[in-house]
C-alpha cells in the first residue's frame, strides 16, 4: 500500500494534540506535581501506540476501501497495539528520567494506569478508524456524484443528436435534389460533427478549441435550415483555444438560444459564442438576438433559469462536480432583448 505522508503527519499532529491535552489534564488534577513526567510519559507513550498502529496496519490484510485490517485482526490489532505502545512508551520515559515505572510503582498503580491508557488509546484509535470511515464515504459520495454526471452526460447526447440527426437529414434529402453543391458541403459538416460528437463522448473534457469547431459544424447545419435568418459568430482567442473545459458544455446553450429563441423569431436573428479570461476566471457567453424572457414572469419559477429542461441542468450539475461553488451559470435578458447565458469557472493558464 503506498503511504500518504501528508496523512500521516497530520495523524502524527493529531496524535500529538491528544497527549499534550491527557498530561495538560493530569497536571491539572495534581497540580502539586511537576508537569515534565506526565508530559513525557503521555507523549512517548502516544507516539510509540500511533507508530505501532498507523504503520504496522500496513503489513496486515486491509480493506481497500478504508486501509484497516480486515477480520479478526481488525479488533484485535489495536488492543496489540495499544498495549505494545504502553509498554514501550513507558520504558523510553523511564530511561529518559533514571528510574523503573516497574519496581517503583504498586500492582494498583500499574493497573490504573495501563486501564487509563487503554481507555484513551481505545477513544483516540476509534476517532481516527471514524474519521477514515467519513472520509470514504465522502469519497464515495463524489464519486457517484461523478459517475451520475456522467451518465446523464450520456443521456443528454443520445437526446440530442437524434432530433439534430432526422431534421439535418431531412433538409439534405431535399438539398441533393435542387443544390447538390450545398448538400455535399453540409454532408461534410455532418461527418465532422458527429466524428467530435464520438471523440467527446469518449472523454470528460477537451480543449475549448473542439467544443468550438463542434459547435461551427452545428451551426452550419442549422444555418442550411434557417438560412439567412441565422447569423452566428465564434470568438475564441488564440491563448484560450487550448485550455481544457468539460465537453457538451455549450452545446445546450446554443441549441436553447436556437430552439427558444431565434427559430420562433420570424426574422431570425444573430448569435454570439466567445470565450474570454477575466483574471482568474474563465468566462463564457452565449449572446442571442432571439426572443428572449421576461424575469418578472410569473411562470418562471427562477429568473436565473428560463429554460427548466434537462440540458441546462445537467450543465449546472457538471460544473458544481468539477469546479464546486467555482462553477456558475447565469441567465441574463438584455434591454434591448435575446438572451446572454454566461458560464464561468477558474482559469489555470
Amino acid at each position: 500500500m503506498k503511504i500518504d505522508w501528508i496523512v500521516k503527519l497530520r495523524h502524527f499532529l493529531e496524535t500529538t494534540a491528544f497527549c499534550l491535552t491527557i498530561a495538560g489534564l493530569h497536571y491539572a488534577f495534581r497540580p502539586d506535581r511537576a508537569y515534565e513526567p506526565p508530559l513525557v510519559y503521555s507523549l512517548l507513550i502516544g507516539w510509540t501506540t500511533w507508530l505501532i498502529i498507523d504503520f504496522g496496519r500496513l503489513l496486515l490484510p486491509s480493506a481497500r476501501e478504508n486501509g484497516w485490517p480486515t477480520g479478526l485482526w481488525g479488533k484485535i490489532f489495536p488492543m496489540v497495539g495499544i498495549a505494545l505502545g504502553y509498554g514501550i512508551g513507558t520504558t523510553l520515559a523511564d530511561r529518559w528520567f533514571g528510574w523503573s515505572t516497574w519496581a517503583e510503582a504498586s500492582q494498583q498503580q500499574l493497573f490504573l494506569s495501563a486501564l487509563l491508557s487503554a481507555v484513551i488509546g481505545i477513544i483516540i484509535t476509534f476517532y481516527f478508524y471514524s474519521a477514515r470511515k467519513s472520509e470514504v464515504l465522502t469519497e464515495k459520495v463524489d464519486q457517484a456524484t461523478r459517475l451520475a454526471t456522467e451518465a446523464r452526460l450520456k443521456l443528454l447526447e443520445a437526446q440530442l443528436e437524434p432530433h439534430m440527426l432526422f431534421n439535418t437529414l431531412a433538409n439534405l434529402r431535399m438539398l441533393i435534389a435542387i443544390d447538390a453543391p450545398r448538400a455535399q458541403d453540409m454532408l461534410d459538416h455532418i461527418i465532422a460533427y458527429l466524428r467530435a460528437t464520438l471523440s467527446a463522448s469518449r472523454a470528460s473534457s477537451h480543449p475549448l478549441q473542439r467544443e468550438f469547431d463542434r459547435l461551427h459544424d452545428y451551426l452550419e447545419l442549422m444555418t442550411v435550415r434557417m438560412g439567412p435568418r441565422l447569423r452566428y459568430t465564434l470568438d475564441l482567442p488564440t491563448e484560450l483555444a487550448q485550455h481544457s473545459v468539460p465537453t457538451l458544455l455549450l452545446q445546450p446553450l446554443v441549441e436553447n438560444s436556437i430552439q427558444h429563441g431565434l427559430e420562433p423569431k420570424v426574422e431570425g436573428g444573430s448569435l454570439t459564442i466567445s470565450a474570454r479570461c477575466d483574471g482568474n476566471t474563465m468566462v463564457l457567453e452565449v449572446v442571442d438576438t432571439g426572443l428572449g424572457f421576461d424575469p418578472t414572469d410569473p411562470s418562471f419559477t427562477h429568473p436565473a433559469l428560463p429554460d427548466k429542461g434537462f440540458g441546462v441542468q445537467q450543465i449546472r450539475e457538471r460544473l458544481e462536480a468539477v469546479y464546486g461553488s467555482s462553477g456558475t451559470i447565469e441567465f441574463v435578458a438584455p434591454h434591448a432583448g435575446g438572451t446572454r447565458a454566461t458560464v464561468r469557472f477558474p482559469y489555470q493558464s
